[in-house]
């Protein structure tokens, strides 16, 4: 070899080259090679989480507020398989990510034996991990570790963005190679799309009732700012799905609320009289149109656009489809809809107008009216008027990920990170540290359930090993709300494991213990100057534990197995629904 190096001070120099700005991990023997050689190359953080699921979790923050592949590293056996949840949850919600796992070295692995395990922790996580990435490899020999490399990068951040791993044995990572004598890995060209958007221009200028559907899409394709000047020429109104959130700031006056089983009322209203709806970057999964998939689609055309071919007249058939990136696709749209755009616009303008009705008449802040205590709804809009700086809010999973969507007044610029896919609680904490870390140490606003929070509160230590400005709610009410909330529905108010059975601390106590700063309150009255305190001078991380009494339900609800115009509590569902 000319250039000989060691093959973990590769990887170190490939990430480097690759402007990974951190990886999180916890360490195992398996990856003391590479985090050895990490610690060498300054130019990449490395961030040491508290659990192999915090890493995930934070890495796939990450990797959804830069665009580019976060990177994770978790050891062989228990660590690498602690990663699989937050791969998954890559997979399902179209994050780039790259996860590296040691293995254990090559004359210690099993390979064909009718055993279960030969090396001390050894476990097959490529064979585990390959139903939930894009492409899940074994480096099986040192020279084809920069091709396997390279092409990770390359294919998480291509097409629909996702997770890839690579699992690289102990023997290999120590092992020498000249990367200038090994074939340079060639990515593949994705072929030019040709775009035709008549019948879709025709069918906007007919329609009296048109609505754009904003999906988690437009984010993980970049698409944003096209999209946004899209609605400078197309003033058409925007629902949104949960993972569309943050596509359009909570002022914007076609921002029209979010839709599904959680959504606004008015905007399920609205959705279900539209005439024409054009779906952007979206899922049309259960939880956005309800089990009535027939009733979704009738009475409107729909125009469905994707990256993914698999999802386009996949559960809502008929659907005018265009397989294509959002980015160029929502080019050609508006140069497409220009010369019509004024003509659109005097069309809907009752329209625009019937949905602010909607509105008023059905305001997210009544849909709890009575609640003893703290409204939650009330509460969000409240913790947004005094959070308008913050960079990202990151929330948890189960009714308060919902009350959040539903009410959080996320402005221009904001972030909001969620697990909608996987949909796993633990999700917020390792999230909100992969979010500050990618952001430079930027304020965070993380919002959890007592439930949630518990899932991996041992990342309270790394906020407070790193100092990062993490400001945390923890809407405390005492019970696992969602799946209570649907045994109060299903079971006949039978609250095994969500009530009895289960039990929360005292957060604040908690967070006193790992020296952050915090205060707890159950009174509406309490609101406003507890907003003002989290918000306060304190640089580092505070908690606010706010008590809600656990009969509080997420309203409205799709009534299961009826249209999008039936809602829970005024409806009653047809049907048992997944929660």
């Amino acid at each position: 070899m000319n250039n000989p190096m060691k093959a973990s001070d590769y990887i170190a120099e490939l990430l480097v080259r690759k402007r990974v700005r951190a990886v999180f991990e916890l360490v195992g023997g398996m990856t003391t090679h590479m985090i050895d050689s990490l610690y060498a190359r300054p130019e990449v953080k490395i961030i040491s989480m508290h659990h192999e699921q915090g890493a995930a979790f934070a890495a796939d923050a990450a990797g959804r507020i830069t665009g580019t592949p976060a990177v994770a590293l978790a050891t062989s056996g228990p660590g690498a398989i602690n990663l699989l949840t937050g791969i998954g949850s890559c997979y399902f919600d179209s994050t780039p990510a790259v996860f590296l796992t040691g293995q254990v070295n090559r004359d210690e692995q099993k390979r064909g034996r009718r055993v279960r395990q030969l090396g001390f922790q050894e476990a097959d996580v490529v064979s585990m991990a390959q139903p939930v990435t894009k492409k899940a490899s074994k480096v099986e020999n040192v020279e084809e570790l920069p091709g396997i490399l390279e092409e990770a990068f390359v294919l998480a951040a291509d097409g629909r963005p996702g997770p890839v791993l690579v699992d690289i044995p102990m023997d290999i990572q120590r092992a020498s190679l000249d990367p200038a004598q090994l074939p340079a890995f060639v990515p593949t060209k994705t072929p030019a799309m040709e775009y035709d958007f008549a019948v879709l221009a025709d069918a906007l200028l007919q329609a009296r009732k048109p609505l754009i559907l904003a999906g988690g899409g437009i984010r993980s394709g970049l698409a944003v700012p096209v999209f946004r000047e899209l609605l400078e020429t197309l003033r058409i109104p925007v629902v949104h799905s949960l993972m569309g959130v943050d596509v359009l700031s909570y002022e914007h006056p076609a921002n029209a609320g979010m839709i599904g089983s959680y959504g606004n009322r008015w905007a399920n209203l609205a959705l279900a009289q539209c005439d024409c709806l054009l779906v952007l970057g979206s899922r049309l999964d259960v939880r956005q149109t309800g089990s009535d998939t027939e009733g979704f689609k009738t009475g409107r055309q729909i125009f469905h656009i994707d990256c993914d071919a698999a999802e386009v007249n996949n559960r809502i058939t008929g659907c005018h489809t265009i397989v294509s990136h959002l980015h160029p696709a929502l080019q050609a749209l508006t140069e497409e809809l220009r010369p019509a755009a004024a003509r659109i616009e005097a069309r809907t303008r009752q329209w625009c107008e019937q949905i602010c009705a909607l509105r008023q008449q059905w305001p997210d802040t009544a849909e709890l009216a009575g609640i003893e205590g703290i409204n939650p709804n009330i509460f969000m809009h409240e913790l947004s008027r005094s959070f308008r700086d913050v960079a990202v809010y990151v929330v948890d999973v189960g009714q308060h990920q919902m009350w959040a969507a539903q009410s959080l007044e996320v402005d221009h610029g904001q972030r909001f990170l969620t697990s909608g896919g996987m949909g796993s609680m633990g999700f917020a904490l390792p999230a909100a540290v992969g979010a500050s870390v990618a952001l430079g140490g930027e304020r965070v606003m993380l919002i959890a359930g007592d439930g949630a929070f518990q899932c991996n509160i041992q990342e309270l230590e790394t906020i407070v090993h790193l100092g990062l400005p993490v400001k945390m709610v923890v809407i405390n009410n005492q019970c696992l709300g969602m799946v209570r909330q649907f045994q109060e529905s299903y079971f006949g108010k039978r609250y095994q494991s969500t009530v009895w059975g289960y039990s929360a601390p005292n957060f604040e106590a908690v967070a006193a213990a790992y020296g952050i700063p915090a205060r707890s309150i159950s009174k509406e009255m309490e609101v406003a100057e507890a907003a003002r305190w989290l918000h306060g001078k304190t640089h580092g991380p505070q908690l606010l534990q706010v008590m809600v009494s656990h009969l509080a339900n997420a309203y409205p609800k799709l009534a299961f197995g009826k249209g999008l115009s039936c809602m829970e509590p005024q409806e009653k569902p047809l049907d048992m629904e997944s929660t």
